[in-house]
């Protein structure tokens, strides 16, 4: 298991831009669990929407690549580990997006990524989102890791 704090060492997001609260499984190279607690105090529910608050898709995806990334850096080698802190991951394409569920305060968002293919500095990952066990948003997503 990994905590925010530990999260935190992986990726350069902040509030309120970090939207993973914790990894519950990875494999190395192969898939990563990990879940964020959507709350009903989160600034974005002021404009989306007052009254009917929705978690936006776009930031659901963005979750989803932020899973992938810690994947991408905890499956690199202990000595490229090492040199993490001056590489970032960025995104390149996401793909076959498809949004299946609202998501809304109150849920816990599961985030499971997995590799579809992996060479050198570039990952293929297929993202999907569950809430209560239910397939809310699915993409697959095209990132490279780079040097700062």
């Amino acid at each position: 298991m990994i905590d925010v704090v530990e999260i935190q060492k992986i990726i350069p997001h902040r509030f309120p831009f970090l939207l993973i609260d914790r990894v519950t499984d990875l494999k190395s190279g192969e898939s990563i669990h990990a879940y964020k607690n959507v709350s009903i105090s989160e600034h974005i529910f002021q404009g989306h929407f007052p009254g009917h608050p929705i978690y936006p898709g776009v930031m659901i995806v963005e979750g989803l690549a932020q899973a992938g990334g810690v994947l991408a850096f905890k499956s690199m080698s202990e000595a490229d580990q090492a040199e993490a802190s001056s590489k970032v991951v960025y995104f390149m394409s996401i793909d076959k997006c498809k949004f299946r569920a609202p998501v809304t305060p109150g849920d816990r968002l599961e985030y499971h990524v997995s590799v579809i293919k992996q060479k050198g500095a570039i990952w293929l990952l297929k993202g999907e989102a569950y809430v209560d066990g239910k397939l809310t948003t699915e993409a697959e997503l095209k990132a490279m890791i780079v040097d700062k």
